[in-house]
């Protein structure tokens, strides 16, 4: 399998119908084999090493060891189950390195997964986010506990037909993705990510469809400070859109005890506000001051928290 090379880029994927039934071409040099789940199944597949040797002494192994009595330009090689894996031909046992094909098995229905594990009812296998309306968004997904070195043979990345260009992460684990919409543009048509990734000859595609508005999560506000004791100001994100009156924020603020975080339920206040400002009327002098901000326009996801302690005369506020 180590002749597989990585495409992240749509360029290559035809994912054309062969004549044979349940076999398919992902992309060059690599055939889908769909089987049945729970059920045993045989299928012959064809392959072939290329018209340029069609008169030549060809013979076939099959990851690296020689397949007996497996001659000619032309083969069928007999496939069970899930034993997929990579046929090379050569000139003879010994001979010139030729060409190759890889059989990866996917089993029928596919939404039985086994590679990446589902981060959520609603998330489903992919997490997606951006930071602003730009230009980019970053795309990620887990490995399942037996299926750690699956690795991603190809993406699919495209809003309404435009190839969309991304990078895939240097573990494997995610994808960085630029997109040319425009962020003052009406977002009128979805995005599509399908990531095809295989472990040993098993492969699965995952597919995440979404708008980019409901991806977008703003980086933390900045400059969070405290003055007169009782009043909190802050910033917009720095890579937040500007103007702000076209890309508005609105602001979660919550007050906790001190000494629970700014995900505790244990709060005394949690108010909404559209101001980048705050004032805090509690009896305690002991607390924590948390803000965290969303699109008002979308209400997408919110920003994590940032936050101030406040203990009597000390106050310490974060520095993003």
């Amino acid at each position: 399998m180590r002749v597989l090379f990585l495409m992240v880029l749509y360029a290559g994927l035809c994912y054309a119908s062969s004549d044979q039934e349940n076999i398919e071409t992902l992309m060059d040099n690599v055939l889908v084999l769909r089987v049945p789940y729970g059920v045993s199944s045989t299928k012959y597949v064809p392959l072939s090493c290329g018209e340029a040797y069609q008169n030549q002494p060809v013979v076939w192994k099959k990851d690296g060891e020689i397949i007996p009595d497996l001659q000619g330009n032309q083969v069928k090689v007999l496939v069970k189950d899930l034993d997929g894996g990579n046929y090379t031909c050569h000139l003879s046992p010994d001979g010139e390195y030729l060409n190759y094909t890889v059989i990866l098995i996917q089993i029928d229905p596919a939404n039985r997964t086994y590679i990446l594990e589902k981060k959520s009812h609603k998330e489903g296998h992919i997490s997606c986010s951006a930071s602003n309306y730009r230009d980019s968004f970053h795309c990620s997904w887990t490995r399942t506990q037996y299926r750690q070195n699956a690795a991603v043979l190809l993406v699919k990345a495209e809003r309404h037909s435009e190839n969309i260009s991304c990078e895939l992460d240097a573990n494997g684990s995610g994808i960085h993705c630029q997109d040319s919409n425009c962020p003052y543009k009406e977002e009128q048509h979805s995005i599509s990510i399908t990531i095809y990734i295989y472990n040993s000859a098993l492969l699965e595609a995952y597919t995440k469809v979404f708008y980019l508005r409901d991806i977008v999560k703003p980086e933390k506000v900045q400059n969070l400070q405290i003055s007169n004791e009782r009043v909190f100001s802050w910033e917009y994100p720095e890579s937040w859109e500007k103007p702000c009156t076209y890309f508005g924020l609105q602001f979660h603020v919550k007050v906790v005890k001190k000494g629970f975080n700014c995900d505790s339920e244990n709060n005394i206040t949690l108010n909404t506000t559209q101001e980048t400002k705050y004032e805090v009327n509690v009896k305690t002098k002991k607390f924590v001051f948390c803000v965290r901000a969303n699109d008002k326009f979308t209400n997408g996801p919110f920003s994590d928290w940032n936050q101030c302690i406040v203990d009597k005369e000390t106050m310490s506020c974060a520095s993003t």
